[in-house]
Order: structure tokens, then C-alpha cells, then sequence
């Protein structure tokens, strides 16, 4: 096979990934044997016995995971552009489309590696663990972006999902791995074996694809919605992001926000979800009482006795000393420490505040903060700090004086689903998510986005409530349908009685543990190369 043959493979595979990725509709099973011409191409590269044989594994499974990447994020480039243009757009967009393309491409890299030196079912199992093993680091490091997850990829078909309350989206990548490598065996043996040889790998495969299926579809068909009914009402005020923080003014917006609340609101309603940065203004949370949006918000709750608002705020907190590594420090020689928050008000002089967590790496917060934290100096005279905004390091709940908790989600951390479990062991009957997906503009992204949170109300059986500024708001049940949703660019408000569950789940419990026990397998398996390499050779006794 020539090497424009292996390539076209490669692009091949990234075209059949692409059609599978949400939101396209109906092809999530290609994601099934996505990968089968990328395993053929790298098959026939493995049986060449030419030169730089490692390299040409490298840049065929890197066109692969390249292209399908950047054309399944390639709204980002909207979101930079708006604000840069397209000179800085342009090579900053690589870094989101490359960084993940890079390791997904350095996990089969590594695969080729090991199989020189064992059995083709431990390399297998190497590649399955050295997959998964960068996914989950692309979610727990300061680069995270784990958009790209290969379980995310079920969002297309949630019916297919249902057994996430066990495993969470790793369990979702580690049955697309398996099932690729299966079908790939079997496409082998069919060009290879006769009779019943032929096709045993075939069934094999079989099983693994229709089995979990089976399981998902009966437990989707059978699923039952438990809780206690809450009436909620989600509002879309639909303001143009790149005007709300500097064109229209935070007392408007709020008229905006209550007018629509009001529009749908029942004298039994619990909730009002409004979304992240609803109130643009930076409130000190210290003295948040005083703060005259506070008082319209508490003046707007004084209809609803029994209504708790949660809100979007952009939030501020000072500090004598540099308590937090995101604290600026300004010339009096305070420090200040500014929030994405979601805050919580009642019918009380109970205010809570939520600190978004999961920054945006880059935008929202400089990756490796500690490690740059000699530079704090350099920028406190730009009035800024090595590390953006402020954070929180631990997940909590918002609960109301009626006893409801609530999981408090801003924008991007919808992509956690260990945070989000976390939250609900904690107490969560719901969780409330609040974005702002206009960055983006009318693409793939806001119903990308929208659709994973699917997943994190399968796993942890939970109806969430979206509120979104200006992309989907919608209510999700603990199936992961969409029972309710506005469409794009549309001031509007939903409401809905969702369910309030207690029940938790094997994921909640148990968390990524698919993640945390493939990631320890693929360091073991990883030091096999270096050993075999170095220490003891091919044919050493």
C-alpha cells in the first residue's frame, strides 16, 4: 500500500468520525468502526519493513485525529475571532484543534511502540489504555479540554448511553475502542481465513456492539422518573454577548430577566434559572445586600414565597493578604479575586455563592498557575495575575431554606461528569446549568454543548434545567430527553415540574474509576518499551 493510499485511509477514518460526532443525527453508530481504515492503513504501514517506519505511523494517525478534530470544533475560531480578528484567531485556534489531535495521535503512536515487543492482544490492550489514559488527562490538567472524549460521542444517540449510570463517558470510549478493534480483526480474518474461522471474529464482534445496546435500549425503555415534582422556570434573555458587558446596562438586563420570569412564573414555582453572567455587573459578595441589583432581585422573589432565584453574577472578593494564587494585587495593598459565580437568592437574607471551577484554559485562567507564580510581579503591574479569574477547588451544592439541593453548573463545566457527581453525592436534586454559548455563533458548538448534557443527567439521574443567554435552554430528564427547548437567538422562558431524585448512582459512587484504573495500566504498560529498548533487548537471555 503506497502512502497515498494509507492517507486517504486516514482521512477516510476522520470523514466517518466527523458524520458520527454530535450533532449529526442518526450516525452515532459510525463511530463503531470509525476507526477501521485508520487501523488498516497503520496495519499495512506496520508490515513495511522501510525507514522511519515510526514516523509515517505518527503523521497518518495525525492527519486522522487532526482533521477530525478541527472539523468537529472548528466553531472555536468564531469565539477568538470576534473579539482578535483573523491574524490571531487563526494560529491561536491551532493550539484547541492540535493539542487534543496530539494526543489521541501519541496514544497510537505508543501502541505501534509496545507491539514491537509484545503480543498483539497486550498491545490491544495498550492502546485502549493509552487512549483512554490521555483522555482523561485532557480533564484533569490546566489544558483540559475534553470535548473531543470519545463517550461524548453517544450524545448523538442517548437511547445508546443509558448504561453511563454505571460507567460515565470512559465507559462509552473504552466500548468504541474495543468495538473498532474488534471490527478491524474481523475485516482481517475475512480477508485471510475460510469456512468458520472466517467469521467467528465477526461474531465476536457482534456481541460486543449489540450486546451493550441491547442493555441501554431495555434500560431506556423501562426508565422511570423518580422525585418529587418542583416547578421551574429557565430564562433565555437572548443578549448579545459582546454587548451585555459593556452596551446595556446591568439594570436593564435585569428588567429584561424578571420581565420574562414573570411572564411564565406560578405562584407554586421554586426556581428561576437565569444564565451565567446574567448580572455583568462585579458585585462584592461581602457586601452583595447592599448591592442595589441584589435588592431588584429580592424585590422580584417577593411575588413567589416560595421561589429561589439562581443567577449568573460576575463577583469580586477582597482579601488583606494573597489568600487564593488568582488574587491581584492592587496599590493599597489589598488583593482581589474575581468569580464567574452562580448565585443563589431567596425570600431570606441567605445568599450563597458558587465559583465556576473548570476555567477555559487561556481565556478564563493561565494554564499552570502555581508553576508561573515567580511572575505575579510582572503582572500585577498590568493589573492583572498569573492566573485570571478565581476558582473554587472543591464542588458544592446550593441549597435552599426548603431543604432542596441544587448542583450549580457554569458554561464549560458541564463537560465534568465526576464534578457533577460529586455534587450530587453531596446532595444535588437537580442540577442547574448556566452558559452563555453566543461566543460561538449559530454552529455546531452551542448544540454540542447542549447535547452533552444529556450524559451527565444519564449518569447521575438527575434533570437538569439549561439556561442559556443565547444558545439552547432546554430541561433534560434522567434518561437524557429533551422534554423542552427554545430555539437559537430567542428571547424566551420555559417552564417544566422536574423531578427531584435522591437516588445515587454506581457512577456517583465510584466516579471515573474506568479512567483511573486504564490510566495506572497504561503507565505500566508504557515502561515496557523503554525496557525492552534499553535494558533487556529483543532475543536478550
Amino acid at each position: 500500500m503506497n502512502k497515498k493510499q494509507t492517507y486517504l485511509l486516514a482521512l477516510l477514518s476522520a470523514f466517518l468520525l466527523w458524520l458520527a460526532w454530535p450533532p449529526m443525527p442518526f450516525t452515532t453508530p459510525l463511530l463503531l468502526i470509525g476507526l477501521v481504515p485508520l487501523f488498516i492503513a497503520l496495519n499495512s504501514l506496520s508490515d513495511n519493513a522501510e525507514k522511519k517506519q515510526g514516523k509515517r505511523i505518527f503523521l497518518t494517525a495525525g492527519l486522522t485525529f487532526l482533521v477530525w478534530n478541527t472539523a468537529s470544533i472548528y466553531w472555536v475560531y468564531n469565539a477568538i475571532s470576534a473579539y482578535n480578528g483573523t491574524a490571531v484567531a487563526l494560529p491561536v485556534s491551532l493550539i484547541p484543534y492540535g493539542l487534543g489531535a496530539l494526543l489521541m495521535t501519541f496514544a497510537f503512536w505508543l501502541y505501534y511502540r509496545l507491539g514491537k515487543y509484545v503480543n498483539k492482544q497486550i498491545a490491544y490492550l495498550g492502546l485502549v489504555a493509552f487512549y483512554i489514559a490521555l483522555e482523561y488527562l485532557q480533564q484533569t490538567w490546566d489544558l483540559a479540554f475534553p470535548w473531543m472524549t470519545l463517550g461524548n460521542g453517544l450524545a448523538g444517540m442517548h437511547q445508546l448511553a443509558q448504561w453511563y449510570d454505571y460507567t460515565g463517558v470512559y465507559g462509552g470510549s473504552l466500548w468504541i475502542l474495543v468495538s473498532n478493534i474488534l471490527a478491524f480483526e474481523a475485516y482481517k480474518k475475512f480477508k485471510s481465513q475460510t469456512g468458520y474461522l472466517r467469521f467467528r471474529t465477526t461474531g465476536i464482534w457482534l456481541l460486543v456492539v449489540i450486546i451493550p445496546i441491547g442493555i441501554s435500549l431495555t434500560k431506556y425503555f423501562t426508565a422511570e422518573q423518580k422525585g418529587t415534582p418542583s416547578n421551574v422556570v429557565v430564562v433565555q434573555p437572548n443578549i448579545d454577548p459582546y454587548l451585555k458587558l459593556e452596551s446595556i446596562p446591568p439594570a436593564e438586563q435585569i428588567r429584561i430577566l424578571t420581565h420574562l420570569s414573570d411572564s411564565i412564573g406560578q405562584p407554586n414555582t421554586e426556581y428561576f434559572i437565569w444564565p451565567e453572567t446574567a448580572i455583568p455587573n462585579y458585585a462584592d459578595e461581602d457586601r452583595i445586600r447592599s448591592n442595589p441589583d441584589f435588592i431588584n432581585l429580592q424585590n422580584f422573589l417577593n411575588k413567589y414565597k416560595n421561589g429561589t432565584l439562581i443567577t449568573g453574577i460576575e463577583s469580586i472578593r477582597w482579601y488583606n493578604n494573597k489568600k487564593t494564587v488568582s488574587a491581584k494585587k492592587y496599590p493599597d495593598g489589598m488583593f482581589l479575586d474575581n468569580f464567574n459565580s452562580a448565585m443563589q437568592v431567596e425570600n431570606s437574607a441567605n445568599v450563597q455563592f458558587y465559583h465556576k471551577s473548570k476555567l477555559v484554559p487561556g481565556a478564563e485562567k493561565m494554564p499552570f498557575p502555581k508553576v508561573f507564580s515567580f511572575m505575579d510581579g510582572v503582572f500585577s503591574q498590568l493589573g492583572g495575575s498569573v492566573s485570571g479569574w478565581g476558582w473554587q477547588e472543591k464542588p458544592s451544592v446550593l441549597y435552599a431554606q426548603s431543604g432542596i439541593g441544587v448542583a450549580p453548573v457554569v458554561c464549560y463545566e458541564s463537560l465534568w461528569g465526576d464534578w457533577i457527581g460529586q455534587q450530587v453525592k453531596d446532595g444535588a436534586q437537580f442540577i442547574a446549568i448556566i452558559t452563555n454559548d453566543g461566543w460561538w455563533g449559530n454552529t455546531s458548538g452551542k448544540d454540542q454543548h447542549m447535547m452533552y448534557a444529556k450524559l451527565r443527567a444519564i449518569e447521575t439521574h438527575r434533570d437538569v434545567a439549561r439556561s442559556a443567554n443565547t444558545g439552547i435552554s432546554c430541561f433534560i430528564n434522567q434518561r437524557g430527553d429533551v422534554t423542552q427547548s427554545t430555539k437559537w437567538w430567542t428571547r424566551t422562558a420555559l417552564k417544566a415540574n422536574i423531578n427531584l431524585n435522591d437516588e445515587i448512582t454506581f457512577y456517583v459512587k465510584s466516579g471515573d474509576i474506568i479512567a483511573k484504573f486504564l490510566s495506572l495500566t497504561a503507565v505500566l504498560l508504557a515502561l515496557i518499551i523503554p525496557f525492552r529498548k534499553w535494558i533487556r533487548k529483543p532475543g536478550h537471555a
